[in-house]
């Protein structure tokens, strides 16, 4: 069994030898929690991949919502990507430094939603770049400004009240990406919240099991495959992705993406919009 959407994803080997084409461009997305106590940005400018320009998804976000990272309008996207020289035409690759490519796959997820399917992500990420010794530089990159058309594609994102509604329709799989504990309720959330638990009716399958534990990449399509039959998942059927603030829930899209499902969307507020809202049901167990 092969990857449905093989190009859903690129080898650490691939960009390497495609760098310096005329029509790639490299895109560092590193984000990390608040709590972390990293800075991204700062370790962007330390090191990143040569001709990498930074995309901070707290500051191409909707300023106007309390709720973090939130999707920006299109036009406010447009702008900021072009400022990064990221356009129509271009073959985007995202990576970013943490363990995982969750915040990659929101960049991602985000490319997509605008209408720029060209778009991958680097299996394994920076960390894994680094440890197959492959160059880095400190530079600051000089874009030159490029145009970008969005497009927005509706079918990929969801808002509260549409998961609400879908808990009596049951017409979309809910998958949440956090980990069984925060699923279950016995840890506490990190985002204010007024509740804990899961939506009705939603499934769980952590992000990280759909990683090699070893390498942090993307399991081959028939383990992929297996990972989320046992999370009782059909990959062919409408799903929805949820997580803690809408970034590791773009892990699950890209994972059936890579398996065929190009149209799984994504909660954009997730549990950080649901467990602080007053008119939405939470279960625990």
């Amino acid at each position: 069994m092969s990857y449905a959407n093989p190009n859903a994803i690129v080898s650490t080997g691939w960009l390497a030898e495609h760098l310096s084409a005329p029509d790639v461009r490299v895109v560092d997305a590193s984000y990390h929690m608040p709590a972390s106590g990293r800075d991204a940005r700062a370790e962007y400018e330390h090191e990143h991949i040569p001709g990498a320009v930074f995309f901070d998804i707290n500051d191409i976000a909707d300023h106007t919502n309390p709720l973090p990272h939130m999707l920006p309008e299109a036009a406010k996207f447009a702008s900021k990507v072009r400022k990064l020289g990221l356009g129509n035409g271009n073959r985007v690759i995202v990576y970013d430094h943490a363990s995982g490519s969750a915040a990659a796959a929101r960049v991602w997820w985000m490319f997509r939603l605008f209408g720029h399917d060209d778009v991958s992500v680097l299996d394994g990420g920076m960390a894994k770049w680094l440890a197959e010794g492959r160059p880095v530089e400190d530079l600051p990159p000089m874009p030159r400004e490029r145009h970008f058309m969005p497009r927005v594609n509706q079918l990929l994102v969801r808002s509260k009240d549409q998961v609400k509604a879908n808990i009596d329709s049951g017409r979309e799989q809910v998958i949440d990406a956090r980990s069984p504990s925060r699923f279950a309720g016995r840890d506490v959330e990190p985002w204010p919240h007024t509740k804990v638990g899961h939506i009705p009716g939603s499934l769980n399958l952590p992000w990280p099991d759909l990683l090699d534990a070893d390498s942090k990449t993307f399991l081959p399509a028939e383990a992929l495959a297996q990972r989320f039959a046992k999370a009782g998942i059909d990959i062919h059927k409408p799903a929805v992705a949820s997580c803690g603030s809408g970034v590791t829930a773009c892990m699950l899209a890209l994972g059936l993406a890579l398996l065929g499902n190009n149209e799984a969307a994504v909660y954009d507020g997730s549990w950080a919009e649901w467990g602080l809202a007053d008119d939405t049901p939470a279960l625990t167990a």
